[in-house]
Formats: structure tokens, sequence, C-alpha cells
């Protein structure tokens, strides 16, 4: 009986996902982590409501350097998502698919997401 050396399906080590699945895949990651994102920015506002002692005490947790750069990275899923979004409306609307033009858009809504949240910030910490 003759064996061969190789996998008998395709391992992550071997396969590379196409783009198409790694932003599919990172559009409903993104979806999870807003909705986390969005519990702190409720809850600043609810400080915000709660009055001024209240309001110090999340302005403090918030302003944490790595709470800031965890606000950093929810903006750029915030972003991404309706890139990625607005993207998936054009192929409900049927078009886009081709392989060429679905990567094109991928990467667009990947670097459109970064310039949006780079524009944010910087209007953010310039106001």
């Amino acid at each position: 009986m003759h064996t061969d050396n190789r996998p008998l399906s395709p391992h992550l080590q071997i396969y590379r996902l196409p783009l198409t699945a790694i932003t599919s895949i990172s559009h409903r990651i993104s979806g999870a982590l807003l909705a986390v994102g969005a519990l702190v920015l409720v809850y600043w506002l609810a400080a915000l409501a709660g009055g001024r002692e209240s309001f110090a005490a999340a302005q403090a947790f918030v302003g944490n350097w790595f709470i800031q750069l965890l606000m950093f990275v929810w903006t750029y899923l915030l972003f991404y998502h309706l890139c990625n979004g607005i993207r998936h409306l054009v192929w409900d609307a049927g078009y886009g698919f081709e392989l060429e033009t679905a990567k094109k858009t991928g990467v667009a809504a990947i670097v459109a997401a970064g310039v949006l949240t780079l524009l944010a910030w910087i209007v953010a910490w310039s106001a």
C-alpha cells in the first residue's frame, strides 16, 4: 500500500484564507465587539446624567491610557463595520461579486476604516 506524506485535508498552517473570508469573519467579530464597546459608552453617558461625582469617576476610568487605546480600536471597529456593511449592501444589490472586485473592495473597506478612524480622532483631539 502506497501512502503519501501529505495532509488529508487543508490545515490552517497550509491553507490561506481568502481575503473575502477574512473580512466576513472580521465583520461578525467587529459587530460583537461593538456591542461590548457600546456598554462602555452607555456607562459613560449614564455617569454624565448621574451628576458631577459619577461623571468624574467615569471620566477617570475612560481617561486611562489603556481604555483610550481600546476606544481607538473600538472606533476602528465601528468604521470597519460601517464600511464593510456598505460593501455588503452593494453585494445585496447584485454588484461586486467578481473575485478581483471583491478583493479590492475588501482592501478598500480596511483602508477606509483606518482613514476614517484617524480623521475622527484628529477632529476629537483638536476640538
